[in-house]
């Protein structure tokens, strides 16, 4: 298989630039023993970021840690008629442990809203949506784009345990069906999810597949989309220096045909269409 660069990779990031916006916390709220849900006041254009984009945040240091680089993060929520933004994160490293210190009032610079977000197939009519952890919180704001385009959204939480379930609240508020699957009960198997995207294909319920949070979700999603027709996308996590395409410290592989295409997930993504997923 050959290996080239992709198309987007000639020059640098040739678009707008993005602003960086001092944002103010509103709120920093433990939502479970393991994530915050972080809410600030950033207004225009930030709060305009679209389903799947991104920002670029500059994590405040700490007495144990001095964050270097800022830390890529995907829009929980971003509302153009208040202004604001929020993000759901989990406290797990030096970046996430600065950004749980902030407090009401606070600021917080974050760069965005950056890359290329998510897209609804033409004559659509049901979606289905399949997250894990944080990834949730990339494809709540999707499930509310497709209920505004009055596309039926079938949503698939998945999770360490109950515990670790989130967002239901979201996904419920646009009148999706909720399916919650875990570790704990052994509902989140492959095999189990699998057995779950075919039944709702069956039923005429599944024209568009979405992923966040698993690679092994999103290679399952990937092969059965390509089994049975259904085209689909997934929101990529991968590390960030500069979050605008200049470093190429993103850069993984990508199909296009025959080939093996390099690109950045900051530039060309975060956001992919499945069957590009090498």
């Amino acid at each position: 298989m050959e290996v080239v660069m992709s198309e987007s990779h000639v020059g640098c990031c040739a678009g707008p630039s993005a602003p960086d916006t001092q944002g103010v916390v509103i709120s920093n709220a433990w939502v479970n023993r393991d994530y915050k849900h972080l809410v600030l006041d950033a207004g225009l254009p930030a709060a305009g970021a679209k389903a799947g984009q991104f920002f670029h945040l500059l994590c405040p240091s700490t007495e144990q840690d001095a964050p270097f680089f800022r830390r890529p993060m995907s829009t929980y929520r971003a509302d153009p008629a208040t202004g604001r933004v929020e993000f759901l994160y989990k406290v797990t490293g030096a970046g996430t442990r600065g950004l749980a210190t902030l407090e009401a009032g606070d600021r917080l610079p974050m760069l965005g809203p950056l890359g290329v977000g998510f897209t609804l197939p033409e004559g659509a009519r049901r979606i289905v949506v399949l997250g894990r952890g944080v990834g949730l919180a990339t494809l709540a704001p999707l499930a509310e784009m497709a209920a505004q385009a009055r596309v039926g959204v079938t949503a698939i939480l998945s999770a360490r345990d109950a515990a670790n379930l989130m967002s239901q609240e979201r996904f419920a508020a646009i009148g999706a069906e909720i399916i919650e699957v875990t570790d704990e009960a052994g509902t989140s198997a492959v095999e189990n999810v699998e057995r779950l995207l075919s039944e709702l294909h069956a039923a005429g319920r599944a024209d568009a597949f979405y992923t966040c949070g698993s690679s092994r979700l999103t290679l399952l999603m990937q092969r059965l989309g390509a089994e049975l027709s259904v085209p689909g996308e997934v929101a990529m996590e991968q590390q960030m220096a500069c979050g605008i395409g200049m470093c190429y410290c993103c850069v993984r592989a990508f199909r296009e045909g025959d080939k093996l295409v390099s690109k950045r997930v900051c530039w060309d993504g975060p956001v992919f269409r499945l069957a590009e997923v090498a």
